[in-house]
């Protein structure tokens, strides 16, 4: 097992994981609250380095990318862990499962998994499926071989994730789709376990001091982040900071997970905000997950 970067050593031979801002302070032999950092005799390990649950070829619009090497397959790639226990999570599964499930997930490393995406004709290595933040020295092995190799990086994250790290990773990745999952902390508080506020750090360093292209995904979730206030203050924020060129994925939710109570998002409320977001002036709209 591969030690964790981003680390402190605390009394008694506990650790502080220092990736996100959780700042999980971990007791020997236990895990983080993402249960793939684990404290093995006081120092902190990443049990996600060259284990992924999941390796697929994919079209890149899956991700979704709208506007970054259309037409082309990239490989993607994720392991089990996240750092938000979102209560609408749409890939459980991974997000919530762990290494000690039964599942088995044999060693690939990081030079393997970039010869299997030349192999296969991709143009580009997925960081996806669950948060990549938290398989970060994984991550950022593959995308330092991948630049070599002239193969681009795409990260697919919730954005919950610390300066220091966010810098490490970040100036490694070309392309981005950040999850803005409701604009209020309140939202991040009850729904997703989690705040708001560095998610919108992340995208203003991503797309204004990395100069990575940068688009956005938000669940639509009816009664919950649908309200014409909430929609407004998101493409506020974009406008101000991004930029109304900045692409926008609104996506429907279907019930999941633990969050049952509303219902399908309706394709009219989706149609609605796309001609709302289009009369301010937001010029790349693109709607999902509609059926």
């Amino acid at each position: 097992m591969r030690e964790a970067d981003f680390q402190s050593s605390l009394p008694g031979g506990e650790v502080r994981c220092d990736l996100c801002p959780r700042a999980c302070v971990i007791a020997p032999g236990r895990t983080g609250f993402c249960r793939v950092r684990r404290n093995d005799g006081g120092r902190l390990v990443a049990l996600s380095f060259g284990r992924p649950a999941a390796l697929q070829v994919d079209p890149v619009e899956k991700k979704p990318l709208a506007f970054f090497l259309p037409g082309t397959r990239t490989f993607s790639l994720g392991t089990f862990g996240c750092n938000l226990d979102c209560a609408f999570c749409q890939n459980f599964e991974l997000s919530r499962g762990g290494y000690g499930s039964g599942r088995a997930c044999p060693a690939v490393s990081p030079e393997e998994i970039v010869q299997m995406a030349l192999s296969r004709g991709c143009r580009s290595i997925s960081f996806t499926y669950n948060e990549p933040t938290v398989f970060i020295e994984y991550a950022v092995e593959i995308a330092k071989l991948a630049r070599q190799a002239g193969l681009k990086t795409i990260l697919v994250s919730n954005g919950w994730i610390n300066p220091a790290p966010a810098a490490a990773l970040y100036r490694l990745i070309d392309a981005a789709n950040i999850d803005v999952k409701g604009f209020s902390e309140e939202f991040y508080g009850r729904l997703c376990n989690a705040t708001l506020a560095p998610v919108l750090r992340s995208c203003e360093f991503f797309r204004n001091e990395c100069g990575g292209h940068l688009e956005l995904t938000n669940l639509v979730i009816p009664g919950q982040n649908d309200s014409p206030q909430m929609i407004d203050a998101l493409l506020d924020w974009v406008e101000e900071k991004l930029g109304a060129d900045t692409p926008l994925h609104f996506s429907a939710y279907f019930p999941c997970h633990r969050y049952c109570d509303s219902p399908p998002t309706p394709r009219e409320t989706l149609f609605s905000i796309r001609e709302h977001a289009a009369e301010r002036g937001f010029t790349r709209i693109r709607l999902g997950n509609i059926r």
